[in-house]
């Protein structure tokens, strides 16, 4: 089936660069990606959009989008005051009214946040996108319901009501969905946080995994780079070692959600390690 793929942009951030490195040294990371005076690095919040030859939609993510009230978007290094990634699928020709799918890997606020209304003085919570239906794995919803004391600040609170209240919300519990068909399939992965649904895309290029937080850019496809916000680094080492030896074996692609200027690339193995290569900056329309 023939679809096609674009990179979606949504609201940048700058987070400490040790956080997002974890346990390697600024020595090393700083190479791939130059701290501000702060210690902070830019992030991307990227959006996958699938169009396929149906005509149907279907959104990866929503980035972290502009619920946040002005002293929240400050403390979490947000840039922009308005919501990007609205205005991203406009120019992609799919507004948010128009999806009619949309995939989350977990309900962290830097990838679920988008499906809110930007923030306005004395308003609640809105959910967007009015007629998709909203996919997320069971145990990663449960995690959202029911936080842990060290990652509670990482999810919003109202959202998990809101999606249930929407009537059109999908629990998986399954490597694949009967709503999104065959040519989906899911990885779960719990070094990042319990129930991590990551999905890959059959397509004629080879398979496209939307990686999240497993990967979240290239250079966390070395495997022993995580992130400080990883609740079980050496699983999640181990998981990564799975999904891209399975993915170099059959010419796959990666996804980035927070790379600053690569959108996908392809992995490459060699002697057990792995390597991001034919690194792609943006998605438009690329033919799948």
């Amino acid at each position: 089936m023939a679809r096609k793929l674009w990179s979606i942009s949504g609201n940048t951030q700058r987070l400490d660069g040790g956080a997002m490195f974890g346990n390697a040294p600024r020595a090393v990371w700083e190479r791939w990606i130059a701290p501000d005076e702060k210690n902070r690095i830019p992030l991307a919040c990227r959006a996958l959009l699938v169009e396929e030859a149906s005509g149907r939609r279907v959104l990866f993510e929503t980035g972290i989008g502009a619920f946040f009230p002005p002293k929240l978007r400050e403390r979490y290094g947000v840039e922009e005051p308005e919501h990007v990634l609205l205005a991203a699928l406009e120019r992609a020709g799919a507004p948010h009214t128009e999806i009619d799918v949309v995939v989350l890997s977990h309900l962290h606020f830097d990838h679920a946040g988008g499906l809110l209304a930007p923030f306005a003085e004395g308003q609640a919570p809105e959910l967007l996108f009015p007629k998709a239906r909203f996919l997320v794995g069971r145990a990663a919803f449960e995690r959202a319901e029911h936080p842990h004391a060290r990652d509670r600040a990482s999810f919003i609170p109202e959202l998990t009501g809101l999606l249930r209240a929407s009537g059109r919300l999908e629990v998986v519990d399954a490597d694949r969905s009967p709503l999104l068909g065959d040519a989906y399939r899911f990885w779960l992965s719990d070094g990042h946080t319990p129930g991590l649904m990551l999905t890959e895309i059959s397509c004629a290029g080879g398979p496209v995994l939307f990686a999240g937080d497993l990967v979240p850019g290239a250079a966390w496809v070395h495997l022993p780079i995580t992130m400080g916000y990883d609740r079980f680094p050496e699983l999640l080492i181990d998981e990564k070692t799975r999904i891209l030896s399975s993915l170099s074996e059959r010419g796959g692609r990666v996804f980035f959600t927070h790379d600053p200027g690569v959108a996908m690339a392809k992995v490459a193995a060699q002697s057990g390690r792995y390597s991001a290569v034919e690194p792609v900056a943006e998605l438009t329309a690329l033919e799948a």
